[in-house]
């Protein structure tokens, strides 16, 4: 099928917390776009889960605000994509929710990606040492499948067997568009174990990896509950249904493109732009990394071979680009960090009210009062020299890969001021900035040569959040074109499987560009040489705290 010059393409993005939709055309430029909230649930604590009824219908609500604000009709989307968390969904034969939460309501149907219920389950999965974890960075994490599914094994046998289908969220929301249960080769590569580089680049599971975690009945009758049929990205999966494009806003028989993770979609979005004079080849993307910031923060990297790298995710054979290796750092709580540490002060109403009255945000007024603390200086981030904030307060995804770490900060004063929380705000900022730089060295010392972020999200549209990542890390920040870079991966990948395009990386150079080069501050780079220093110290006194009070715990 070709598509006409005048079609637009669809990408829909399920978030943490809402759904977005928005509208390209063949360019890349969005011409409308609409969110719509999702419900969270949280029964007990490290519990997180969403209802799958919920988010498809807030996915029709985004769609249809984003065709109104486009001024399009339904007639004139040409293909269709979706990604979303790597949260796990639970159906019955009879594509039924199934409850997978402690309070037996059926419609909590999903585990959310950030849910750390399965702690006790993922050590044991780390413990067997298996061979398959070289390709989780060497140890699993409790976001990710496996750990849930033995999770609900143990504590919710019910639910486990009355589970005709585990999807991943974003092939949850293909197969509901479709009715083609087959599984991404993202989100079962990424998530879920599968070996993507076995079987001549088609993928397999392994047998061994899921008798050893107690977990062999789910490969049962060709794995048919968790993917016997997993595409590549880049494929069209299936056409719409009828059913499901009234319930979209949409006209049945649209392309739908295999699904993707909302951070590899982000990366998609990210990685083909370029600046005059680049070519987008192996070598380019070997001195690039892809940051998408929101609630957590992805850290996403792609070369020709692949590159084991301790703490980080991967490798992922062709998860993200077709052919190429991607390593995937991440840090659990950004976004959230931020709001957290905000939310929980003392002046936090009190500058939320001054926010609303003046039409702007807190971010906004917080980032005009460091301004006027940093005054003329040649470093504005010094402020926090005496200032220190570890940021693993939900654990640590990479490169220390380890859920149990905890956040900390050094330097508080007895003060509870606006100053005060404008300086504590900074230095968690800036503490996420260094988890960054972290990730970084990291992939560096195993063969990258990263020395540009191509970065995108809520956090990037934050200029002290860019700033000091720029400062921190030593690498120049490029900012999109289109800052709506997750939509606009989807989008892409909608449009390869119209066939508007022959090849995801050509979609990727035709609709990416870059609008804005941010570079790090030479003056600044002592500063944050000595701030890294302190940023590393910090996980190693918190590790000599944990050996102390073991010692103590012993009996005599």
């Amino acid at each position: 099928m070709s598509t006409p010059s005048a079609a637009y393409f669809l990408g829909v993005d399920v978030g943490t917390g809402s759904a977005r939709a928005g509208v390209f055309d063949d360019r890349g430029a969005m011409l409308g776009a609409a969110t719509h909230a999702i419900q969270l649930f949280r029964p007990a604590e490290d519990f997180v889960e969403h209802s799958s009824e919920d988010i498809w219908r807030a996915c029709g609500t985004a769609i249809r605000g984003a065709l109104a604000q486009a001024g399009l009709r339904a007639e004139q989307i040409a293909g269709l994509a979706f990604d979303a968390t790597c949260s796990l969904v639970a159906l019955d034969a009879s594509d039924a929710p199934v409850t997978v939460s402690p309070t037996g309501r059926a419609e909590q149907n999903v585990i959310v990606w950030m849910d750390h219920r399965a702690l006790a389950e993922t050590a044991a999965i780390n413990a067997t040492g298996h061979e398959v974890l070289r390709y989780v960075g060497g140890s699993i994490s409790p976001e990710m499948e496996t750990p849930k599914l033995a999770w609900l094994k143990r504590h919710l046998p019910a639910s486990f067997e009355k589970t005709a289908r585990f999807l991943d969220l974003p092939d949850f929301l293909s197969y509901r568009a479709t009715g083609v249960d087959s599984r991404s080769h993202c989100t079962t590569v990424c998530k879920w174990t599968y070996l993507g580089h076995e079987n001549a680049g088609r993928g397999a599971w392994s047998n061994s990896f899921f008798e050893q975690i107690g977990l062999a009945e789910l490969l049962l009758d060709g794995a048919r509950r968790i993917g016997s049929d997993v595409r590549p990205v880049g494929e069209c999966v299936g056409r719409l249904r009828e059913q499901s494009a009234r319930e979209l806003g949409l006209v049945g028989g649209i392309p739908v493109a295999v699904s993707v993770i909302d951070a590899h979609a982000g990366g998609i979005g990210l990685l083909g732009s370029k600046l005059e004079g680049e070519t987008l080849d192996a070598s380019l993307l070997d001195t690039r990394l892809a940051l998408i910031g929101g609630t957590s923060s992805c850290h996403m990297a792609v070369s020709k071979e692949a590159r084991f790298v301790k703490g980080v995710w991967g490798p992922y054979y062709s998860a993200m680009i077709p052919g190429m290796w991607l390593t995937e750092g991440g840090q659990s709580a950004t976004g959230a960090l931020i709001d957290h540490v905000l939310q929980s002060h003392a002046r936090h109403a009190e500058l939320s009210l001054a926010a609303t009255s003046a039409k702007t945000s807190v971010y906004a007024l917080l980032n005009e009062r460091l301004a006027e603390l940093a005054g003329t200086s040649a470093v504005p981030g010094a402020l926090t020299a005496d200032l220190h904030v570890l940021p693993d307060h939900h654990g640590n995804r990479s490169p220390r890969a380890d859920s149990t770490l905890r956040g900390m900060i050094s330097g508080l004063k007895l003060s509870a001021s606006v100053e005060a929380l404008a300086l504590e705000y900074l230095a968690t900022i800036q503490a996420i900035a260094h988890g960054t730089r972290h990730i970084i060295d990291t992939m560096n010392a195993n063969g990258y040569r990263i020395g540009t972020v191509i970065a995108t999200g809520g956090d990037s549209k934050n200029p002290v959040f860019l700033r000091e990542h720029a400062d921190a890390t030593g690498a120049r920040i490029l900012l999109p074109r289109e800052p709506e870079a997750v939509l606009l991966g989807s989008a892409i990948l909608a449009a390869v499987a119209a066939q508007r395009f022959p090849t995801v990386v050509e979609a990727m150079t035709q609709m990416s560009g870059i609008s804005r080069v941010i570079e790090p501050n030479p003056a600044a780079r002592a500063f944050h040489d000595a701030k890294q220093r302190v940023f590393l110290r910090m996980h190693d006194d918190q590790l000599e705290y944990r050996r102390e009070m073991r010692e103590t715990a012993r009996p005599d």
